[in-house]
């Protein structure tokens, strides 16, 4: 029998087009492993569609919404729903992926879901979404660890902003991502429009200083088999700042691997490696690095990096179905120690009398 693996995309995320091509990709590598890949895509409403027609891209193609039915979370996997929202078949879930960037999805939900619902989750938990996608708190927490990250001013008004005077500086909606709203300032002027273009679209904007002669690297880390797999480094190479179209539509460079000194690439990728394990992560993640001569700092943490990051952890796609083999079976595994840890009742209530918590 084929084991089901619920792979989660789309979301109500700036992101979700992103997403599409993230979750699509990894349904198609599950079923190349013999798994069966069962695609959920979240609207940008918020619906939860299950369907075949979902782990087709063509069918998304000038924004098309495909055909699917809707379904619903449930203890131990999903319900298919009828028209009329009414259970018509509950689909029992041996795994799930999160593939949502951006959104609730990316920062805990699907996380918090998959837990509530005794769902295995093959991905980042609850705690580490939440903080990772919020680039304030990712600061807080990389302080507390020693890790090298830029200074910052948190800002949710643009009068919070007033205070700014060396420029020029980066503005970043502080849970945003794939570049999203990212601009940069050289003038109060340009400041508190960007900063009010990024309240248009997120609740607060970091604000760190421009690095002029910069150099970006990403690495990914997964933990397979009781081994924590750290990727080569890549070097991202674009314009005055790395945009969505730097990014996703080839108006940027990759170098992969990148050409840099050993000792640098060592300390990226330790670095990478501290962090994943002190949060105790699941899955593929990516941290993005900052490196201004010999200095570096991390930047930001990924766990629902783009197509999971695939390039970087694998030689190819049926490597990469070995890496999602090695993620399920460790969700399994860590789903079945939790479940197996006891659960106290003291028999306190005993103590009460019947009408003790009556309001009168």
């Amino acid at each position: 029998m084929q084991k089901n693996i619920a792979v989660f995309f789309g979301g109500v995320s700036g992101e979700n087009e992103i997403s599409v091509i993230t979750g699509v990709m990894v349904c198609n590598v599950l079923r190349r492993g013999g798994y069966r890949a069962v695609p959920v895509y979240i609207t940008q409403s918020g619906e939860y569609i299950c369907g075949e027609a979902l782990a087709d891209i063509k069918n998304y193609a000038g924004g098309a919404r495909p055909e699917g039915r809707a379904a619903a979370f449930v203890p131990g996997g999903l319900a298919l729903l009828s028209r009329r929202g009414k259970i018509k078949e509950r689909l029992p879930l041996y795994c799930a992926v999160n593939c949502c960037h951006g959104g609730w999805g990316e920062g805990g939900g699907i996380s918090g879901l998959c837990r509530a619902m005794s769902v295995p989750l093959a991905s980042a938990g609850v705690f580490e979404s939440a903080a990772c996608l919020d680039k304030r708190l990712t600061k807080l927490l990389l302080s507390a660890l020693g890790v090298p990250a830029l200074d910052y001013e948190y800002v949710t008004d643009v009068a919070g902003a007033r205070k700014i005077s060396n420029f020029p500086v980066v503005v970043k909606p502080v849970s945003l991502g794939s570049s999203i709203g990212v601009v940069r300032a050289d003038d109060p002027d340009q400041l508190a429009a960007a900063v009010a273009a990024a309240l248009e679209l997120d609740s607060g904007a970091i604000i760190e200083r421009y690095i002029r002669d910069r150099r970006e690297y990403n690495c990914a880390v997964y933990a397979s088999e009781g081994e924590v797999v750290v990727s080569p480094c890549e070097e991202l190479c674009g314009g005055d700042l790395l945009t969505y179209d730097d990014k996703y539509s080839g108006g940027g460079k990759r170098i992969f691997p990148a050409d840099i000194g050993r000792e640098l690439s060592d300390r990226i990728r330790g670095c990478a490696r501290k962090v994943y394990c002190a949060f105790g992560m699941r899955g593929v993640v990516r941290m993005d690095f900052l490196a201004e001569g010999n200095d570096v700092y991390l930047s930001e943490i990924n766990t629902v990096p783009g197509s999971l990051s695939q390039y970087l952890v694998s030689s190819d796609y049926a490597d990469f179905s070995g890496v999602l083999a090695s993620l399920i079976g460790r969700a399994r595994a860590d789903f079945a120690a939790e479940r197996s840890k006891l659960l106290i009742n003291t028999g306190i209530i005993n103590n009460f009398a019947s009408n003790a918590c009556k309001i009168k």
